[in-house]
């Protein structure tokens, strides 16, 4: 039996995107928000929303306390934590579940283990699943000793926590130290846990992860793989399914692996099972994310199933809505994440105010936006924006309309991305899938950056931003829109221009 009311302890695109699955179940949705969110698209799409307190993400959005008195208040049964700030955490969980609520997620126990990447380890390699070679400890001598005998390049990590922080490769006996230290300081800033440890770095290798789906009871499905090795700074940017790179007997021995240990675990809910893979197709795991993935419509869109409604169900009734033989792949899907941020500037994040907004449609793109035209882009929370997602019935397809959808995409007000994803879409190694979690720093942004950094031509680019502005379409769009194609056209000022926009126009 369902649940009647349900908080969404979160904000932004993942907020809406609880929601509209609530909607569907006929649950009520319960927003909450901090004084910089009041009004938010998230809490106009939920059934009702509470105020939890200051913008600071430690006073509002990571607050415990006032996130259990706005579902007390509220009367919600059960709490769903999205991703990011405390979906992760094994205090919340344990906390929902002291109050009398259902934590829609895995146990406390379970991210408590998975959590800690050390603990992780030490799971996986009993449940037979490959892991990187590494070591771990406090004494700095017995570390550069296991270092040198790995070989460099090494790879500091923290044991908690998870997006790049804290993550260092070394190339040099030298400046291990050094990485250790500074690795500490920001773990410890980060995650309230110093503790770090080494794995030998793959060099050159694809981050493949593998959902997974557990009923707490040791049963447990995967939904196939993502392909996220599209990386900037360890933080992914176009995520995929399925991997061009992965065949069907590599696919199998993947998610053989990741369901071996969601049920060594009896994991409830859904998670993911990262893994690195060489050149020659070996793979070793890498970590659990105990929580839906930011790339999680991907898998939706590919499969036909909604993960939302599987953690719903798994919650209230203890089972898995589909058994392995009804998850089925059709064609080919792929993501990419729009933000605030300034490829021009080293990507830094942007706020301000959005003057005009324009999302791509079509019959086959999904838009999970967290913001319309109007609304602010605070400096408080993640600059993420929305996820355009693409479907096709192969690769080549769904690239197509990503590229077409990115290209119909219009933020005034605010830089953002865009001209980025434009051209790493259509960038030779991505078309082919020649790429791997090191290609876009070593091959692609050098020279992405010194067109992005040069001044724009002046009349071209107000000419294009005028017509934008009023709303002016050359004969081309115009030809294009009345056939219903949703890529606009090689005329367009906007796709010749390339990088090229005025600032605070993305």
């Amino acid at each position: 039996m369902f649940f009647q009311k349900v908080l969404i302890a979160n904000r932004g695109e993942i907020a809406c995107r609880i929601a509209s699955t609530l909607h569907e179940l006929g649950i009520r949705s319960v927003a909450v928000y901090s004084e910089a969110d009041r009004g938010a698209l998230h809490t106009r799409v939920a059934d009702e929303a509470w105020a939890i307190g200051p913008p600071e993400p430690r006073a509002s959005y990571l607050n415990i306390e006032a996130l259990l008195e706005a579902a007390k208040q509220s009367g919600a049964q059960a709490v769903h934590p999205g991703y990011g700030f405390l979906a992760e955490n094994a205090g919340f969980a344990e906390a929902v579940e002291r109050a009398g609520l259902t934590f829609i997620g895995p146990t406390a126990e379970q991210i408590r283990a998975m959590g800690d990447k050390r603990a992780a380890r030490s799971l996986a390699e009993k449940a037979n699943v490959p892991v990187v070679p590494g070591a771990e400890g406090d004494d700095a001598k017995a570390l550069a000793k296991a270092a040198a005998a790995m070989g460099f390049p090494v790879m500091v990590k923290a044991a908690m926590g998870g997006g790049g922080k804290g993550m260092r490769a070394v190339h040099d006996a030298k400046d291990l130290a050094e990485a250790l230290d500074s690795a500490r300081r920001i773990a410890t800033s980060a995650f309230g846990d110093g503790t770090v440890y080494l794995e030998k770095q793959i060099e050159h290798p694809r981050h493949i992860e593998v959902q997974v789906l557990g009923d707490g009871n040791g049963n447990a499905i995967h939904l196939f793989e993502r392909e996220c090795s599209l990386q900037r700074r360890h933080q992914k940017v176009i995520e995929e399914c399925p991997s061009a790179a992965v065949d069907d007997a590599l696919r199998a021995r993947l998610t053989g692996a990741a369901v071996a240990l969601a049920r060594a675990v009896r994991y409830r809910g859904a998670g993911t099972i990262e893994f690195l893979v060489d050149r020659t197709g070996a793979f070793y795991f890498l970590e659990m994310n105990t929580r839906l993935q930011v790339e999680h419509p991907v898998t939706e869109l590919v499969t036909g199933l909604d993960l939302v409604r599987a953690q719903i169900v798994v919650a209230a009734e203890g089972r898995l809505p589909w058994t392995q033989d009804e998850v089925r792949a059709r064609g080919h899907a792929v993501e990419a994440r729009v933000y605030a941020e300034d490829p021009a500037r080293g990507f830094l994040p942007q706020s301000g105010s959005i003057a005009r907004l324009r999302w791509p449609h079509g019959a086959f793109l999904r838009v999970d936006r967290g913001v319309e035209a109007g609304d602010p882009v605070t400096v408080h929370y993640d600059p993420m924006m929305a996820k355009i997602i693409a479907h096709g019935p192969d690769r080549a397809t769904a690239l197509t309309r990503l590229s077409g959808a990115l290209d119909e995409t219009r933020v005034h007000g605010v830089i953002t991305n865009l001209p980025f994803l434009r051209a790493l879409v259509r960038d030779p190694a991505v078309q082919s899938g020649a790429f791997d979690t090191e290609w876009i720093e070593r091959a692609f942004l050098p020279g992405f950056e010194s067109i992005a950094s040069a001044p724009a031509p002046e009349l071209a680019v107000a000419a294009a931003a005028l017509a934008e502005l009023l709303g002016l379409a050359t004969p081309a769009r115009a030809s294009h829109e009345a056939n219903g194609a949703g890529a606009p056209a090689a005329s367009d000022p906007f796709v010749t221009l390339g990088a090229w926009r005025l600032p605070g126009l993305g």
